[in-house]
């Protein structure tokens, strides 16, 4: 029998885990896993935040004409210096229904058509009239046609505006709508459950026993993941029982994606991986060479893509923000689905890492970075000081104070 790829290996077969992947190359493998969703037409104003499924085409010109750009007077630059007689105006949604000959001049607003025979917008900053008599006061525009946008200057029938991918926001749907397209074509919302587990989580967050914690990843992630196009069903928490964890598998067969936090390791208690197994899904790829979130679990059920992190919830929210965003993002047709990082200069000294890339909670400002000095995987309080992860590099010497290292923004 040949030998399996990852994307097909049982999860019930499996032994000895192969090494952790990096995190380009899990990240990679992730991208390749997202679900493919229908194209679906959505009113254009209704798609803010979601992804074009498209090319968008223009149905029109803009302008449709030549237009002025300021309040003024049109008439003919072979007239200069003057004086005109002013024989009518022009305004937005009004154009002036005669032309501008010889020695005359027309009033006109900002986005008003220019009348037939006129080459030139004269501002009124520039003019004085007196009854319908026009006289220069100031300098002409140099081009004569200074003042005047273009019919097609934005954009003309037939040109391409936005490419597949696209994230549509406010100005995209500006330009969508002036294009001629009242509706966008989009990607069906993305069904997405998120499932917590472990005996210690209970769902209230008053009166608890020493033992017990508040079931607070569920809605971490649900949080983190929020966006238009995305519908979030949350179960549990779930206990650490086989049959619990199938049954909740179960109940979200119909997910696109399921994404579970906890149970994921090795330890006696972590049966998300025999849930699955048990249920027939198939291993992608498990464990990742990065810190927080090594443990984390990747695989398939027919379409279904199942994600599992680790349950701390340091851990929980970079594997989330890392894996399950792009993988998000990717499945509703983003161009480019994953986070982005920039150079930040370090206030501090960085110490010296381990043999794993980290992923260390800080604070960015100005284009500065400080490191928060709780960076345990457990910790719910530097999450919520940080608003930037800083990046270290497995085996990095220390970095020094005012050097510059990577970071996402979160």
């Amino acid at each position: 029998m040949s030998e399996q790829t990852p994307a097909q290996t049982p999860l019930q077969t499996l032994a000895r885990p192969n090494p952790p992947l990096a995190l380009e190359e899990a990240q990679r493998r992730l991208m390749a896993l997202a679900p493919v969703l229908p194209t679906e037409h959505r009113t254009t104003a209704d798609c803010l935040g979601v992804y074009l499924a498209e090319p968008l085409t223009a149905l029109r010109t803009q302008p449709a004409a030549d237009v002025s750009a300021m309040d003024g007077y049109a008439l003919r630059a072979a007239d200069l210096p003057g004086p005109w007689r002013v024989i009518g105006e022009s305004a937005a949604g009004r154009p002036f229904a005669g032309t501008v000959g010889p020695g005359e001049a027309a009033r006109i607003s900002t986005g008003a058509l220019v009348p037939a025979g006129a080459d030139m917008v004269l501002i009124q900053e520039d003019a004085a009239r007196s009854g319908d008599v026009l006289t220069l006061t100031g300098t002409p525009p140099e081009p004569p046609h200074r003042h005047i946008r273009r019919a097609g200057l934005d954009f003309r029938n037939g040109d391409v505006l936005m490419q597949p991918g696209t994230k549509v926001g406010a100005a995209q749907i500006a330009l969508a709508l002036t294009a001629g397209h009242a509706h966008l074509p989009v990607r069906r919302p993305l069904e997405l459950a998120v499932i917590d587990s472990g005996d210690e989580l209970a769902g209230a967050c008053a009166n608890l026993a020493a033992h017990q914690l508040p079931a607070s990843n569920s809605a971490m992630l649900a949080a983190l993941a929020s966006q238009p196009a995305l519908r979030i069903t949350r179960i549990g928490p779930v206990p650490d029982r086989l049959e619990a964890l199938m049954a909740a598998f179960e109940a979200a067969s119909d997910a696109d994606v399921i994404v579970t936090s906890g149970g994921a390791s090795v330890g006696d208690h972590d049966l998300i991986r025999p849930a699955l197994a048990a249920l027939g899904a198939d291993l992608a790829f498990w464990r990742v060479a990065i810190k927080p979130g090594k443990p984390l679990l990747v695989a398939r059920r027919g379409a279904q893509v199942i994600l599992g992190l680790p349950g701390n919830p340091a851990a929980a929210f970079v594997t989330g923000f890392l894996f399950l965003l792009p993988l998000i993002r990717a499945a509703l047709g983003a161009a480019d689905p994953l986070p982005r990082r920039i150079p930040a200069r370090l206030r501090e000294a960085m110490p010296a890492g381990g043999s794993r890339m980290e992923f260390l909670r800080a604070v960015w400002d100005a284009g500065e970075v400080s490191l928060d000095g709780l960076q345990d995987s457990g910790a719910l309080s530097s999450l919520a000081r940080a608003n930037a992860l800083a990046v270290r590099p497995a085996n990095e010497p220390e970095t020094p104070a005012g050097q510059f290292v990577p970071v996402y923004l979160l």
